[in-house]
């Protein structure tokens, strides 16, 4: 991706790194709504789990499955399965390693006969208390240059939260 770079960051607090990243990019998808061009082009936790559905892969956290269930969109018999290994991962939740999401995640794949759940954050090397994100610094200067106004305040306000990150 041309324009972009990756960062693993870390931080203390995971409710107070979801909800300042939920502000980033509520100001972010606001200004892009606008003019287009939105510089946080993803945001991988360490628990984050894709599963490939009939409509295409839908990302959740490990303890989320129980609320997504209801909008993957495959058969009964993989549902099951899934729900058997995502609550016996769930279960252990205080203990759970990046190393025990990949291995269950490979299970999970051997129990279902094909691979549709996915698992990127072992890879990346990423840990609890970390997050993988992608910054596209080509729409960063070029809403820094377009700016002006309310809109210039919240997009200052969005950088200056990320920075504490970065």
């Amino acid at each position: 991706m041309a324009g972009t770079i990756s960062k693993i960051i870390h931080f203390r607090d995971e409710e107070e790194f979801l909800d300042d990243m939920t502000e980033i990019m509520e100001r972010f998808s606001y200004l892009a709504s606008k003019y287009g061009h939105n510089p946080v082009e993803g945001i991988l936790l360490w628990d984050y789990i894709g599963v490939q559905d009939e409509e295409g892969v839908k990302i959740f956290r490990v303890g989320e499955f129980p609320y997504f269930e209801g909008a993957l969109k495959v058969d009964l018999e993989t549902l099951r399965v899934m729900e058997r290994y995502f609550d016996e991962m769930e279960s252990k939740w205080d203990e759970l390693r990046v190393e025990d999401i990949a291995y269950f995640v490979e299970m999970l794949n051997d129990a279902l006969g094909r691979e549709i759940v996915y698992y990127e954050a072992y890879d990346l090397g990423l840990d609890r208390n970390t997050a993988y994100i992608i910054i596209n610094i080509a729409n960063l200067h070029y809403l820094e240059s377009v700016l002006d106004g309310r809109d210039r305040e919240i997009f200052e306000e969005a950088v200056e939260m990320l920075m504490r990150y970065i």
